[in-house]
């Protein structure tokens, strides 16, 4: 739904990935680290979500419904810009929906994410997010899911 606002928002295509395992695709980093740890002379073995998204351009925005350190478990592997989207805290929401806007990580947070990461890479104007956080009614004070 992220992708969805952002082209028709912005004009902006994004790639939809779904990550199944995040743990598996840690171990297989760590796995392709210690190959070329102990094996230099050799050709490097890359991490399979490496080689998925080094040729791909932008960002990457991970959104779970799990605390950000799950999916922060494999940013040493992202070959580019990475933002994590997660659930940390306790939740007060008495819907999926409710609780996916107060951690900030339903569809319009993912859009003001990647607009965010594509402001500070210089590829869209800084004005561009500001629009979109009102657009989207976001309230930029609102409490820290952290803290609230």
């Amino acid at each position: 739904a992220g992708a969805e606002l952002l082209k028709a928002d912005s004009g902006l295509e994004a790639d939809i990935w779904r990550v199944t395992s995040f743990n598996e695709l840690r171990r297989d980093g760590l796995a392709a680290d210690r190959q070329n740890f102990l094996h230099p002379e050799a050709d490097e073995k890359e991490a399979y979500i490496t080689s998925c998204l080094k040729e791909r351009q932008g960002p990457v925005i991970a959104s779970t419904d799990y605390m950000k350190l799950h999916a922060d478990q494999v940013r040493s592997f992202i070959p580019t810009d990475y933002r994590v989207l997660g659930t940390d805290g306790f939740g007060r929401s008495d819907t999926r929906e409710k609780l996916r806007y107060f951690f900030e990580v339903d569809r319009h947070f993912v859009a003001v994410a990647a607009l965010k990461a594509l402001a500070d890479r210089g590829e869209v104007e800084r004005k561009v997010v500001a629009e979109a956080i009102k657009k989207y009614n976001i309230n930029p004070e609102k409490c820290d899911p952290l803290t609230c």
